[in-house]
């Protein structure tokens, strides 16, 4: 196997992975609101949904600045705060299923 390795293919591979959490992402919501239709609103269930919302729409905003970081010629490396943004979503999204959950 050859040592080098495509510089291309790399920012579209990692582009596709921003796509496929948020999509991701997108599907736990509507789990989520789901689950609270068919089972009745509680509190709970309401507050993990919003909350589960707002992640989605945060990670959302991540997940497309970054895509747009990695159309450049030579993206530049991942800046700390959006990797915090994408972290707090993942932290916040179990939170939202583990309120959901009880």
């Amino acid at each position: 196997m050859s040592g080098a390795r495509d510089p291309g293919a790399q920012p579209e591979r990692t582009r596709l992975a921003w796509r496929r959490t948020t999509l991701a992402f997108a599907v736990v919501v509507v789990l989520e609101l789901r689950r609270v239709v068919v089972e009745g609103g509680s509190a709970g269930g309401y507050a993990g949904l919003s909350l589960a919302l707002c992640t989605w729409l945060v990670f959302l905003t991540v997940g497309q600045r970054r895509i747009n970081q990695l159309a450049a010629a030579a993206p530049a490396a991942m800046a700390p705060g959006l990797a915090l943004g994408a972290g707090l979503c993942l932290v916040a999204s179990a939170t939202s299923a583990a309120v959901l959950l009880i």
